[in-house]
């Protein structure tokens, strides 16, 4: 059984920065790849940024020069670090990793609970 923890989020003002981390555990045989996305009230969930295991990212538009993805293969985490944050950036942020378990031995997505980010202006 493949679990996701999320942390990092929290309340912070407009202009602020704040950390996300999510770890998974379980049988794990490698990473396909990872990433965060996003959801405000009344919204579609969105991808935020991604990165393979090779350490490729692409971001969402809103977020370029701002936010920054990162990965510990070894520890299959990924970080987010967001700077300069806005209050449009207010939303409910998940963890997502597509794993290889070694009792499926193909990609499964893997998502965390959720961890809350709220910018105050």
């Amino acid at each position: 059984q493949v679990q996701l923890v999320e942390s990092g989020g929290g309340l912070v003002l407009a202009g602020g920065s704040l950390r996300l981390s999510c770890t998974a555990s379980g049988d794990i045989y490698s990473i396909h790849t990872m990433g965060w996305y996003r959801q405000a009230p009344g919204e579609q969930r969105e991808l935020v940024a991604r990165i393979t295991s090779s350490g490729d990212t692409n971001y969402a538009d809103s977020v370029k020069d701002r936010f920054t993805i990162s990965a510990d293969n070894a520890r299959f985490t990924v970080y987010l670090q967001m700077n300069s944050l806005k209050p449009e950036d207010t939303a409910v942020y998940y963890c997502k990793q597509v794993l290889i378990p070694r009792t499926h031995w193909a990609p499964v997505d893997y998502w965390g609970r959720g961890t809350q980010v709220t910018v105050s202006s």
